[in-house]
């Protein structure tokens, strides 16, 4: 790959900021757009607030992981004022390319506006089957900081077996929990068994539920409405995993007292350099498949 590409990074959390430093590490030229309080640059990263100019002479530019909270500007915790998208994309070089992660399709309908197509680099296999070691270890440590027990030997339930959940399960495994896992489909539920797992069929979800002790869910769908949640051991601990909405009626929770954390953006909060590095490797391939 090119080794003259100029790189901007607008906005994003500590993955960002990680992200930029190991592109600069490489010798890259290399902006970041809306890090006015993030003092985890190197100096080997330009930290400019000239969006216009900057936008303007890059080869390639980098947007979060998600692209955008509210659809408006651009997610940039770190930023005293995140840029909006559309001055973002008024400002980038016609022939830059465009990477970014969780575009929705108004976002990605709002760059072709502007004559550019997102790369949504968050789509791509290989970044989401990676990523899950870090959700599943994020969540791990969120579990053993929650609770008075050991992981081992705990009665822990997983729902979904999707790819994160496939990485919980087999974390929980090595740890030697005693793990059930909920599922829909017959081939699941026997991949769970030759895992190792108790399979659990998703219709028996609630009276699985009442005898575990930590509950991980992958599914972003509320299967823990009320009456699932009133099934559970007061002293549960819930951990959704699942992107918006969740999987839990947090309401219905607070009500019944029952402890639920929403682990979001995991990766980025638990193992921001690791995250960079996959978001990294994902990137060059994109561009290397693209001739850059």
């Amino acid at each position: 790959m090119r080794k003259d590409l100029c790189f901007a990074l607008v906005g994003g959390d500590l993955r960002q900021s990680c992200l930029a430093n190991l592109l600069a590490g490489e010798g890259y030229e290399v902006y970041a757009l809306g890090f006015d309080d993030c003092v985890e640059l190197t100096d080997e990263v330009c930290c400019t607030a000239d969006l216009a100019g900057t936008l303007a002479k890059c080869d390639v530019a980098i947007f979060p992981l998600p692209l955008t909270v509210d659809g408006t500007a651009v997610n940039a915790p770190f930023a005293k004022e995140p840029p909006a998208l559309k001055a973002c994309l008024r400002a980038l070089n016609k022939k830059a390319l465009l990477l970014g992660g969780m575009a929705s399709e108004d976002v990605c309908a709002l760059a072709r506006e502007y004559g550019f197509a997102v790369l949504d680099y968050y789509q791509r296999e290989e970044m989401i089957v990676r990523n899950c070691v870090p959700t599943a270890e994020g969540a791990l440590c969120i579990a053993m900081q929650e609770t008075a027990k050991t992981i081992f030997g705990s009665k822990c339930l997983v729902t979904g077996f999707g790819r994160v959940s496939r990485a919980m399960t087999a974390l929980l495994l090595a740890c030697g929990a005693k793990v059930s896992v909920a599922a829909r489909k017959q081939g699941d539920l026997a991949w769970i068994k030759l895992m190792g797992a108790e399979p659990v069929p998703m219709a028996k979800l609630k009276e699985a539920a009442a005898s575990q002790e930590i509950i991980f869910n992958t599914v972003p769908v509320k299967l823990f409405n009320e009456e699932v949640l009133c099934a559970l051991h007061k002293d549960c601990l819930l951990i959704d995993l699942a992107s918006k909405p969740g999987g839990v009626d947090l309401d219905a929770a607070r009500h019944l007292g029952i402890r639920v954390i929403w682990a979001l953006s995991l990766p980025g909060k638990v193992a921001p350099i690791s995250a960079a590095q996959i978001i990294k490797d994902t990137v060059f391939n994109i561009l290397e498949e693209r001739g850059a």
